[in-house]
């Protein structure tokens, strides 16, 4: 097999992204810039250029702007400023080479792309690109709680309101940020209908996000009974994560209980790759993704992540994403670690003869994109 020849394999591969979100449409000055490169909070006295992700940034999407690798923030930003929104976003969308977006338009706190307008930019490659959705249960609750309802009638509103959802064309699959709400150290069992009865009640009182437990696991019992599959943010992600609660481990009991019904796919999963690797190893209907975590370490650090990811767990199981939010980059930046980290680790495989160089290609092409085909059962070509 000839050197770098699962790279050039990976390289050629339209992606699948089974996770991501619109980006930005209006220009950014540098503190709205900065705060969408980290997913903590502005500090006062540092630069969020300062961070892997940051630094990766101007190393990696620098170039695709037309500057020179490494160029300093402020020239950076005045290059984006000048190109203006449409243009950033169209090149590195193209950069990615992504044949197919799964858009999570669930969170939307300032004007975003739409799933089609992602698709169209990403379309400056020479290949047909698609745009699905994917449906956020929590914002689906709290749009119902939004319209008024009783707490007697919130189970069945907030079915009847989930199916229509599901139903719109162009829908693949659900999503919920349990993680976010509660964490999931929670009560495996499908709660009754007086406990959701009366956790509705408590919650329609006070208002606000969907974070009461009982109607966080009914919620998760809902997507199971929606039959799609369930996207499940784990691991990594903003200050309102509780880290330690959204180890993707304490979900082996539920997963027990909905075994034979949905596919579950772990969104993210750093630092619990490895037991996120267990659970996909063990449980014929999970899934597994590195996404968030792979713009934010950079192309430097993604091999060992995906290393560890992929210890134990079966070659069908791996799924690409991006997670990108916000800025372009993250699409671009994402799509460039998983290509050049899981290209090395399967090359250095065949090169020591422990991976027969078709298995490795066969591997490359079920990752980037063959699993989540499988998984969303997407249209042929799609």
């Amino acid at each position: 097999m000839a050197e770098g020849l699962v790279h050039e394999a990976l390289a050629d591969l339209a992606l699948v992204d089974h996770h991501c979100h619109g980006v930005v449409t209006a220009p950014l000055d540098r503190p709205d810039f900065e705060a969408l490169l980290t997913e903590g909070g502005r500090w006062s006295g540092t630069t969020t250029f300062d961070t892997p992700a940051g630094v990766a940034v101007r190393r990696y999407c620098a170039p695709v702007l037309g500057l020179e690798r490494h160029a300093p923030a402020d020239v950076y930003l005045a290059r984006r400023a000048e190109l203006g929104p449409a243009e950033v976003n169209r090149r590195f969308l193209a950069s990615a080479r992504t044949g197919v977006f799964c858009v999570d338009t669930g969170y939307t706190p300032q004007p975003l792309t739409t799933p089609a307008e992602l698709a169209s930019a990403a379309g400056a490659v020479a290949h047909e690109v698609v745009a699905y959705e994917v449906v956020r249960l929590e914002s689906v609750a709290e749009a119902v709680a939004g319209r008024g309802v009783d707490a007697g009638g919130y189970a069945d509103a907030f079915r009847s309101a989930a199916l229509d959802a599901v139903r719109r064309p162009g829908v693949v699959g659900v999503k919920s940020v349990a993680a976010y709400r509660t964490g999931f150290v929670l009560d495996p069992a499908r709660p009754s209908d007086a406990d959701v009865t009366r956790a509705a009640r408590r919650w329609l009182a006070r208002g606000g996000r969907l974070d009461d437990p009982v109607l966080v696991r009914h919620l998760l019992w809902t997507a199971v009974d929606l039959g799609l599959p369930l996207q499940l943010h784990t691991g990594f992600g903003d200050p309102d994560i509780r880290l330690h609660s959204v180890d993707p481990a304490h979900l082996t009991d539920w997963l027990h209980l909905i075994a034979g019904t949905i596919p579950v796919l772990l969104l993210h999963c750093w630092p619990y790759q490895r037991q996120a690797g267990y659970l996909a190893a063990v449980f014929e209907q999970v899934y597994l993704d590195v996404g968030l975590t792979l713009h934010h370490v950079g192309p430097a650090r993604a091999r060992a992540v995906l290393e560890e990811a992929l210890e134990i767990t079966p070659f069908r199981k791996l799924l690409y994403s991006s997670d990108a939010y916000g800025v372009a980059e993250f699409y671009g930046l994402g799509a460039l670690a998983f290509r050049r980290g899981l290209g090395e680790l399967l090359q250095d495989r065949v090169d020591a003869d422990e991976l027969a160089p078709g298995d490795a290609l066969r591997l490359a092409r079920w990752a980037a994109a063959d699993n989540a085909r499988q998984v969303y059962r997407l249209p042929d070509g799609h």
